[in-house]
Formats: structure tokens, sequence, C-alpha cells
């Protein structure tokens, strides 16, 4: 790391001009490729992946999903004023540019329905653009041409996949108010406008060519579309954290008088291979997820794997570089006069209210670490009421088009018309077409059926499809029942093997395969931690406590997750949707992401803790003084953290506000919580313990350290 920190400043130039080169290379690169982003969750082996695949295969023709819906309070939706208006309003909408067709309920077959009660209608909606989403403007300006028939009585409203690319923020947002308010922190921290500045210079460069590193990777594999932004959300959250961890041990060699180049070599050969280390964690744990097997996830583990192992190379090299060049001025100006005045400074005993929490802690283990305790047991027990399930735009906030959309077909036809089920099943012979024609009448008469629709065959009759019309939402537990009812109960008495598939049983699907094998995930992330944490820290009770508060912190983020998501504690206030179940993806990435972020912390604060046990021999004191020293750093970067994850709540999308709130959540528990609080409370109880590993063990473990001590600089020799 010295090597490697000491090329760099004497070429800081050409480091930094590499830097941008890649940036722009592979922005220029992402440009023209354009980005090939896939949601597709289905899995071949489940019921639902099957039915998928017999429909693509028999079926290739597929309505379009996205719709055009008004409703009227007094009138009928047939009344000739309602009538004449919205036909119109249809007329003006598939004249418009990028609209191949739209259909109307006032036309036999005409691709659209009116509801029973005569109060609510709806048209079929289809788009041009059949491989991809189209041009945003273009949906943009189909839903004002749409929604200007509004008035008078009359509510129109858009929904389907299409339409959503028109809602949410602005994309960039939530990153320029992350780093916005990340400046400000490491200004205050600082006290140095430059120094400041240069762990967001890091930060947006290796995420910057992460981002753009994804766009091309979507061309290579399956990547979720929430991949992109997830990296980016974390990392800028680490690498702005391990560029500040660089930064502040950079100053503290330029105070005691150490010239730059000297003050930076140590920095990235101490400091920086802590950043290594635990960016090698958050790696790992990431990777975690490539043992599930799933095509989803694996996308996303190596796209944040990517952003992440840019931010930690940034870290080691770009931000060398940087601050070869901005020299002393990485300190403050009021540091630089008194060290011009006074000379190097001396490193005295850490002072202050990390010093005095560190002493309050030393006195009172017990009681602080039960309340600690406490705190995360409650905030941890909504977890248990978690479940994983379907989330449409049913979800949405309620001034979105799609929400309201969504809602008024609900009222007008029932609200399983937004997620019907599809019952696939392919027909070998006359007497399966025969079971298949009968079917319907038996689906009738199944409780949780609202209605049936006719048997349909393909060209050949080899395969045949029924949609089936719950009498719930997609989203309602009531509807996963009837999917298993279906497959337990009254498919199988069909005599001929029938498939479940749709929006409701694919979602179920994934998330069975996903808890079926999360044992084996949390198990090799919590083991792969604790291996990496005993080679480092030669000790037992070292990863094992942090395997124990990797897990408190993730129930306990997703208590939060519950609280506001699930139950809708607050989520209709923020802006983030009516209450719904949680993604089924969720708790494997967030486990990933989690163990990683936690570990962080773990090897900073324990890092320096294990120096002064190893130089003293004394638990008290290495627990005290590791935890008065650290404390600072860690709760600053905490807050960057934090700050960042909280911004993306912004962003509009719900699967990215959850990751937001969790990770945020998780973050401030484990920096304000645990590390400050439970870790060093249950460190002072077990006393020397703590540091114990079995002799044979001793002889075994290969011998590295995570953060070495600063060499000392010998003093010139005077000739005699």
């Amino acid at each position: 790391m010295t090597s490697l920190a000491r090329w760099c400043l004497r070429r800081r130039l050409v480091v930094i001009v590499m830097w941008l080169a890649v940036l722009a290379g592979t922005t220029v690169a992402a440009t023209l490729a354009g980005s090939a982003y896939s949601d597709d969750y289905r899995m071949p082996d489940t019921e639902s992946g099957r039915a998928t695949a017999l429909l693509e295969r028999d079926f290739p023709v597929h309505g379009s999903d996205d719709t055009i819906v008004w409703h009227t309070d007094r009138e009928t939706v047939r009344t000739p004023a309602v009538e004449q208006r919205m036909t119109a309003a249809l007329r003006e909408v598939a004249a418009l540019p990028g609209v191949a067709a739209v259909g109307s309920p006032y036309k036999s077959g005409g691709g659209g329905a009116i509801s029973p009660d005569g109060h609510t209608a709806y048209a079929t909606l289809t788009f041009a653009n059949t491989t991809g989403d189209p041009d945003p403007a273009q949906v943009r300006k189909v839903v004002d041409t749409a929604r200007a028939a509004t008035g008078n009585g009359l509510d129109v409203a858009l929904g389907g996949s299409s339409i959503a690319v028109t809602e949410g923020s602005d994309g960039h947002l939530s990153e320029i108010i992350g780093v916005a308010v990340a400046a400000v922190v490491l200004l205050v921290v600082f006290g140095s406008l430059a120094a400041s500045l240069l762990p967001i210079a890091t930060a947006l460069v290796s995420v910057g060519t992460a981002a753009m590193g994804t766009v091309l990777l979507s061309h290579v594999m399956t990547v979720a579309g929430f991949a992109p932004m997830l990296g980016t959300l974390i990392g800028l959250g680490v690498g702005i954290d391990y560029a500040l961890f660089i930064v502040t041990r950079h100053r503290k060699g330029l105070r005691q008088g150490l010239p730059v180049p000297l003050a930076a070599e140590r920095a990235v050969a101490t400091t920086g291979r802590a950043v290594v280390f635990a960016g090698g964690t958050v790696c790992v744990a990431l990777l975690g997820m490539l043992i599930l097997g799933l095509d989803f996830l694996v996308g996303v583990a190596l796209a944040a794997s990517l952003t992440v192992v840019l931010t930690v190379a940034a870290s080691v090299t770009l931000l060398p570089a940087l601050l070869g060049l901005i020299g002393h001025r990485a300190l403050g100006r009021r540091e630089r006069r008194r060290l011009a005045h006074d000379g190097p400074l001396r490193e005295e005993a850490p002072t202050g209210p990390a010093a005095r929490w560190s002493a309050f802690v030393e006195r009172h283990p017990k009681a602080l670490g039960a309340l600690a305790a406490v705190v995360m047991l409650v905030l941890a027990l909504p977890t248990l009421s978690l479940r994983l399930g379907t989330s449409d735009q049913g979800t949405n906030p309620a001034s979105a088009t799609t929400r309201q959309a969504y809602d008024m077909i609900a009222e007008g036809f029932g609200p399983g018309v937004n997620g019907p089920l599809l019952l696939v099943a392919e027909l070998d012979g006359a007497a399966d077409r025969v079971a298949f024609d009968r079917l319907p009448d038996r689906l009738r008469r199944t409780d949780g059926v609202a209605s049936v629709g006719r048997a349909q065959l393909n060209g050949g009759g080899s395969t045949g499809v029924i949609t089936v019309v719950p009498t719930t939402s997609p989203q309602s537990r009531a509807t996963s029942d009837l999917v298993d009812r279906l497959r337990s109960e009254v498919l199988p008495k069909a005599g001929l093997p029938v498939h479940v598939g749709g929006p409701t049983a694919g979602y179920d699907d994934f998330a069975r395969v996903v808890l079926g094998k999360l044992p084996l995930f949390v198990g090799t992330v919590v083991g792969l931690g604790c291996l990496l944490l005993l080679f480092a820290f030669r000790s037992v009770g070292i990863p094992l406590k942090a395997a124990a508060m990797n897990i408190a912190a993730v129930a306990a983020s997703f208590g939060l997750i519950v609280a506001v998501f699930q139950w809708g504690w607050g989520s209709e206030l923020l802006g983030l949707g009516r209450a719904g179940p949680i993604e089924p993806f969720l708790p494997v990435v967030m486990i990933s992401v989690l163990f990683g972020l936690s570990m962080d912390y773990q090897v900073f604060l324990v890092s320096r803790m294990y120096e002064e046990w190893l130089a003293t021999r004394d638990n008290c004191r290495a627990v005290r003084v590791g935890l008065a020293e650290t404390s600072r750093v860690i709760n600053s970067a905490a807050i960057i953290m934090i700050s960042v994850f909280l911004a993306f709540v912004l962003s509009g999308d719900r699967v990215i506000a959850m990751f937001g709130i969790g990770l945020a959540a998780a973050v401030a528990l484990d920096a304000f919580v645990l590390r400050t609080l439970l870790v060093p409370a249950l460190m002072h109880l077990l006393g020397g313990a703590n540091w114990w590993l079995p002799r044979r063990l001793e002889r075994w473990l290969p011998r590295f350290s995570i953060e070495p001590r600063e060499p000392v600089t010998p003093p010139e020799r005077v000739p005699v």
C-alpha cells in the first residue's frame, strides 16, 4: 500500500487524468449502447415460471397493460355528453406520435369495458415501441391529452407499466441532496473547504464510472432496473466514508509535522488497508447473493460489488493523488497558522464529549448495555410479521395517475381485475381439451373467485389458458391463499396438469424460493464475515459479537421497514404510497448490504481497540481509548451515510425508498446504539475474554493486520 500511494503521489496528474479518462470513456460507451435493464424476476422451475413460458411460446401476442380509465360521480359513462367527450379524447390520443392503438368500450369488442354500475370505464392503450419503455416525452403527452378531458364530474386517469415511466421525481435530485448534506458535514468536521471536497470528488468519479459500467453490464446479463440507483446509493455512502477515514488520518500526519507525501503515504498504508479490508467485506456480503442461484439477483450483486470495488480503488489511488495536489490546504486555515507558528502539534489523549462518553460507558456497562439491547429488541419486533408479496401500482402515492387509475378499476370492476390469475395447461389430445373446457365451471364454485373467463386455446389446440379474477387485490394475503388453494385442492382434480401464473403467483413463487434459501445465504455471509474478522483480530469473541450485532441491526431495520411500508405508518404522509407487502428480493439485498456496512464500523472501531490491547494488554483501557478516538469519526461517517440514504427516499421509487429508509435506520442504529453503546459495554463486561483464542487455532491462523501501527520517523543523526 505504501508503494501504491508513493506511485500515485509522484504521478498524481497522470492518476487524475486516468480516472477522468475512464469516467469519460465509460460514459460515452454507455450513452451509445443505451441500457437494457430487466425486472424479470420469474424462475423457470416454478409453476408461475412454467405458465409464463407456455404463454410466451403459444400465445406470443399479449395485450398491453396500459389503460385510460374514467369515472363519473353523477351521470353514467354512457351519457351522450360523457361518451362524446371521451370518444374525442381517445381519438386525440390515438393520433399522437408513439401510440399504436387505442381501444374504446363504446364499440363492440373495441378494447375496453364498462363497469356494472355504469360509472367507470376503461380503454386499452398500446404504444408503438414494443421492445422496451416508450419515449417518456411521448407518454407524458398522452397523459396530458387524456387528462385534459377531466372536469364537470368526470375524472380521467391512466395506468400501466408504460405510464409509470413519467412518474417519480428527478432521478438526480436525491443524489444532489445527499452529496450537498455530506459536503456540509465534511466542512464542519475538517474546517477546510479543500479537504471537504476531496471525499465528494473521489466518490463522484468512482460512482459515476460504476453507474456507466452497470449500464454496459446490463447488455451482458440480467440487471434489475433498480440496480443502478442501488449501486449509486451504496457507492456514495461508502465512497465518502472511506475517503473521510483516509483524509482524517492524513490530516493527523500533517499536524504531527510530516511532509505532505509522507503523511499521505502513511494514511494509505494504515487506514487505506482498513478501507480495502472493509470494502472486501462489503463485496463478500454482496456476492453472497450468488449462492442463491437467482438470475434476477446476480446482476444486482455484481453491479453493487463493482461500485464498491471502484470506490475502494479510487480511495487508495485517486485520493492520495488529490491529497498531494492540495498540499497543506487539507488543514484548516487556523491549523496551518498554528502549525507554522508553534511547529508540529503533539497528539494528546482524546478529550471532549467522545472521551467523556467513553468513560461513562466504562462506568455503567450493565445498565447501558441492557438499555441498548431493549431498544434493538423493540425495533425488531415488527419483523415477525414481515410479509413478502406483490407490490404494484396500488401502492403508489395517492397523487399518482397510476394509483388513481388502479383505484378506479378496483372500485368499478373489483380489486381482482388489477391482477388476474392465468391458468395455463399443455393439452395432449381431445380428452385433455374436454377436461380443460369443463374447468371454468369448477373454478366459479371456488371461494375467493370473482369471475372466470372462458377457456382459450392456441392455434394448434396444444395449450390452453383461463383467466381467473380473484375477489381480492393482487397484494392481499387472501389472493395468495387462493393461489395455494387452486394448486393444492382445485386443480389436482381437473385430470390434467394446470399451472397457475400471473403477478401474485409469480411473486409468491419468488418469495418461496428466496425464503427457502435464506438460511443458507445468511449462514454463508455470516460465516465468511466471521472468518475474516477471526483472521484480522485473532479472537473468537470479536467475530461472534460482530455477527450478533449485524443480525440485530438487520432485524431492527426490517422492523422499521415493516412498520412504514407494510403497516403504512406514515407512508402516505411521506409520499411513499399505500401500505402493502414487502418486495420478495428486498431481504436478500438488504442483508447483503447491511452485513457489509455493519462490518465496516466494526473494523474501524475494533482495530483501534486491538492496537491498544496489543500495546498494553489492558482491556478496559483498550475499549475506552478505542471508543474515544474513533467515535467522532464513525459518527461523522454515519451522519454522512444516513443523509445520503435518506435523500434517496425522494427518488419516487418505492423499492429505492425501502432501501433508503432501511439502510439509513440500520446505519443510525449501528453507529449510535451498537458501536458506541452496546459493543463497548459488552467488551467491558467480558474483559480479557474478548481477545481469547485457542492455542491450536493461534498456531494455525495466518498473521496479518488490518491497520498496522504507524511507523515512527527516526530522529536525524547529529555528528559528534
